[in-house]
């Protein structure tokens, strides 16, 4: 079984010489920042190379009559690769394009054009494919990580389900459901994203590359032979897929299926499926969600197949029907709060506000993120999933970031994942990190400690972060101690 997109080492903040700068054109767009890496794409927000815009697409973003005034580039590049991997690259271009062209919903993420960079200044990027789509705040993950306001929860599973339903009905599998493709606007609407492996039916399945992201297979793929077009992939495991995000967001980001990493998460869902140990979920889910997700997490696909993403949302409406809840709305309150914080790092500064304190998100109920902060991220996802503040969970922040990230060069200080720091600036020449999930960066922020710690600032590594707040460059290490 191969890891999640299977490509190479990747980054969401890489240092390599193939990141495009902020100011650089691609096509009709002007690159203003990176947003994240993938296994085979980064991802940019940009904007119309002139500022007005006489496009068309239907993106929400724009104004009336006009094209959006930001979107996300996903640059996937094709130079260096060998010819399987490139054919691997334009197939889930191909994918995309063709999903996003037949397939438009308001809960599927907008496309707007493909085409293909020219940037002989840039030969790691010179003939990548460039998919041009509606710009999200966030992610439900970031969401997840944050903690989904009660009010919110059953609508946005709602979301997901009326995103599947168009999908299904459009004879199309999404094949790689999960809280980092699930995105938000701001007005917290759900998208469904990125449809590298989306298989189109034939019939009551389709053919799938032997991908995929461990978390959420079902038990099915985990067995399943490969043949010359590929595995076979059905709606169903869009379904068992939902229903590990639906206890995810009720349980915090925790799985049903224990093990510290996906190998050992993806055994126990082979045992559950052969039907050698039970259905474990947390005792956080209430009744109708915990019933609606164990349906879901139906251990074969025959057992799964009459719960449809159809059927599901309408056991969903009725039971918010007999609440008096609607699905087309936030609870005002809980969005201005959970999307300031948990998706600022995202959304842009525009969302945020100045902060100058250190929070505990175990002690202070997941402290929101605004201008000048960042949240400490953890890649050890036991220990995400923890709130009691082990000492074996906690993370070093260092002295010198000229210098190995080692014993001798870490403060007293310890802090844990989802801890938000106050960030004074950046150096983007320090020490290589390279973290439990292979992200690499030699880029570090300088963070306040609280009030009496000494010294009263240290070092973070980028690594141990999912934000890139816009701040200043440091003085050289050894000036600002």
């Amino acid at each position: 079984m191969t890891p999640p997109h299977g490509g190479p080492s990747c980054t969401t903040e890489c240092d390599r010489t193939d990141l495009l700068p902020s100011g650089y054109q691609v096509g009709g767009w002007v690159v203003t920042e990176l947003i994240g890496s993938g296994g085979w794409s980064t991802v940019y927000a940009a904007r119309p190379a002139d500022g007005h815009p006489d496009r068309t697409g239907g993106a929400p973003a724009g104004r009336p009559g006009q094209g959006p005034t930001e979107v996300a580039l996903k640059v996937m590049p094709t130079a260096g690769l060998a010819p399987r991997q490139a054919r691997r690259i334009v197939e889930s271009a191909r994918r995309e394009v063709e999903l996003g062209r037949r397939a438009g919903h308001p809960r599927l993420i907008g496309f707007l054009e493909t085409f293909v960079l020219a940037a002989p200044d840039r030969p790691a990027l010179d003939g990548a494919i460039v998919l041009v789509m509606e710009r999200a705040a966030g992610s439900l993950r970031e969401l997840v990580d944050a903690g989904v306001p009660e009010a919110d929860r059953g609508r946005l599973i709602a979301g997901i389900c009326e995103g599947l339903s168009h999908l299904h009905r459009s004879g199309w599998v999404h094949a790689d459901l999960k809280p980092e493709n699930i995105l938000l606007g701001t007005d917290g609407s759900v998208k469904l994203s990125d449809f590298g492996l989306a298989t189109e039916l034939t019939g009551t399945h389709g053919y799938a590359p032997p991908m995929g992201t461990l978390d959420y297979l079902p038990p099915e793929r985990w067995r399943a032979p490969l043949g010359e077009l590929g595995v076979q992939v059905r709606p169903s495991a869009d379904i068992w897929a939902l229903g590990i995000v639906i206890h995810e967001v009720f349980a915090s980001g925790g799985s049903p299926f224990s093990g510290a990493t996906p190998m050992a998460r993806g055994a126990a869902v082979q045992e559950y499926g052969a039907g050698r140990a039970p259905l474990r979920m947390d005792h956080a889910l209430p009744p109708f969600w915990r019933a609606l997700a164990a349906d879901c997490l139906a251990p074969t696909h025959a057992a799964r197949a009459p719960h449809t993403a159809d059927s599901l949302l309408a056991r969903i409406r009725a039971q918010q029907g007999t609440r008096g809840t609607g699905t087309g709305r936030l609870h005002v309150r809980a969005r201005a709060a959970v999307l300031a914080t948990a998706l600022c790092g995202i959304a842009g500064a525009s969302l945020c506000s100045d902060a100058v304190r250190v929070s505990s998100s175990a002690a202070h109920g997941r402290a929101g993120v605004t201008a000048g902060t960042i949240r400490v991220f953890n890649a050890e996802r036991v220990c995400r999933q923890r709130l009691d503040r082990d000492p074996q969970c906690s993370l070093g922040l260092a002295i010198d970031p000229l210098k190995p990230y080692a014993a001798d060069n870490v403060v007293p200080t310890r802090v844990w994942h989802g801890d938000v720091l106050a960030a004074e600036c950046q150096w983007a020449d320090g020490q290589l990190i390279i973290d439990e999930e292979d992200q690499r960066s030699t880029r570090w922020f300088r963070v306040r400690l609280p009030a009496g710690s000494a010294p009263p600032a240290a070092w973070l590594p980028a690594v141990r972060t999912k934000e890139r707040p816009a701040l200043p460059g440091c003085p050289h290490p050894t000036a600002v101690r």
